[in-house]
């Protein structure tokens, strides 16, 4: 794989806009980017991370106390992954269709649903930590623009609220999109908007942040689960209290989450652990989001300075401290990025991203996704999923250019219209240097 080097880029850092309530100076080295929460985006002299010294063996045998919960459902019998798993070094991207736990194949769509179940015991296991299920106690109410959600279990119990915005045109019950840190994709017509304030269930300040918010007031400073699994625990009880909450009538069977950046890598994880979220639209979410860490460590090591996983768990809590312990061997996990969007299929997915900020890891999120594609293709859908990749703008500014792709997958899954969904597409030269027969060597297969 030939990696073209992307034009020099500045770097960004979050310094106001919308929503923003920190400082108005950027850090030294950093420019300014107004729009959005987002991931700051450090010059290469500021890392501190001092990574795991580990070689990466050919075999890794790990172990766990519990099976994590699964995301998904299972019809019938599902293999079982074992507590204790043998994992191989695999420098290409883990094949979707063929089961961890025993090594037998996906065939059709009944088995994708158990092997959807284990990638997610895989994320939890390895990289984001265990999500916990429904509480026992969850009440709510909605008045004057405010939705409150109290939630209450073991003993201890939170309360946290979220703004909502509902459209001034368009018909009740109206489709919703759940913001993470805030809207910076422009804010559909005919759609209610509720901005979910994602720092106070799980901080994200920096490293220190670990076990901080109201997820942690319940289940504990040490619980495993990562800020961004406390984010998608959070967002599961917003839609908890909002089926018990009909004068809010909105379509709960038309929500959608979107977050960019830090947030963006959020959103992805909501939409890959929340079942009842038909769209999940994640913005520019870069390294633990759109891009698989195996591209990215080739990235990095082909000269681009890119963020790799080895760098961003020094960086924040956005994953579970276990995680670590694999950021220097990452081709022994069995899985990458791809199949973190695989546990969204066959529900819709828009990646947004920019190909002009080397650090968000633009060849990364587009090899990585379009890979992930793949899986919907082998669901007979994949007008579902939807790649959207142009630069020349500001970190989380939203370009005009890409506003007929958001159009179509918000009138397609929101709205119920015919449109054309077909989107996988990239502005960067040659496909960024991406060919399938370097990362993938299995094959797709037509899921019945």
């Amino acid at each position: 794989m030939v990696l073209p080097a992307l034009a020099q880029q500045p770097v960004w850092a979050q310094c106001g806009g919308q929503g923003w309530a920190g400082g108005t100076t950027c850090v030294s080295g950093a420019t300014c980017c107004l729009p959005s929460t987002t991931t700051p985006l450090p010059p290469t002299t500021t890392l501190t991370t001092t990574p795991p010294t580990t070689t990466a063996p050919t075999t890794v045998t790990t172990t766990t106390t519990s099976a994590p919960p699964t995301g998904t459902a299972t019809p019938g019998t599902c293999p079982t992954l074992p507590a204790s798993l043998t994992l191989v070094s695999n420098s290409k991207l883990p094949n979707p269709f063929k089961f961890s736990a025993d090594g037998s194949a996906v065939t059709t769509k009944a088995q994708w649903t158990c092997r959807q179940a284990e990638i997610s015991q895989l994320f939890q296991r390895y990289e984001l930590g265990t999500l916990p299920g429904k509480p026992a106690g969850i009440t709510g109410s909605y008045s004057g623009n405010t939705l409150t959600i109290n939630v209450s279990d073991s003993g201890k119990s939170i309360s946290f609220t979220v703004s909502v915005s509902l459209p001034s045109s368009g018909t009740a019950p109206y489709p919703a999109i759940i913001a993470v840190g805030g809207m910076s994709i422009p804010t559909p017509a005919g759609v209610a908007v509720l901005t979910f304030n994602n720092d106070d269930m799980a901080a994200q300040t920096d490293s220190s942040s670990r076990g901080k918010g109201k997820f942690y007031t319940i289940y504990g400073a040490s619980h495993s689960a990562s800020a961004m699994t406390a984010w998608a625990w959070g967002v599961s009880r917003i839609i908890d209290v909002l089926e018990v909450t009909p004068s809010l009538k909105l379509d709960l069977t038309k929500l959608a989450v979107t977050g960019c950046s830090r947030n963006g890598k959020g959103a992805l994880v909501v939409g890959a652990f929340e079942p009842r979220i038909a769209l999940t639209i994640p913005q520019e979410s870069g390294s633990g989001g759109g891009g698989c860490w195996r591209i990215s460590d080739k990235m990095l090591a082909s000269g681009i300075n890119t963020q790799t996983a080895s760098e961003i768990v020094g960086e924040n809590v956005w994953f579970s401290t276990n995680f670590a312990n694999y950021v220097k061997q990452i081709p022994v996990l069995p899985f990458d990025h791809h199949l973190l969007a695989a546990l969204i299929a066959p529900r819709a997915l828009l990646i947004i991203d920019n190909t002009g900020i080397d650090w968000l890891g633009p060849e990364s999120v587009w090899g990585c996704m379009k890979t992930a594609n793949k899986i919907w293709q082998a669901l007979g859908v994949p007008d579902k999923m939807g790649v959207s990749q142009v630069g020349n703008h500001n970190h989380c500014a939203f370009p005009s250019s890409e506003q007929p792709d958001l159009d179509a997958f918000i009138n397609k899954f929101l709205k119920g219209q015919n449109t054309n969904t077909n989107i996988v597409k990239t502005d960067g030269a040659n496909s960024l240097g991406f060919v399938d027969s370097d990362w993938i060597d299995w094959t797709v297969p037509t899921l019945v």
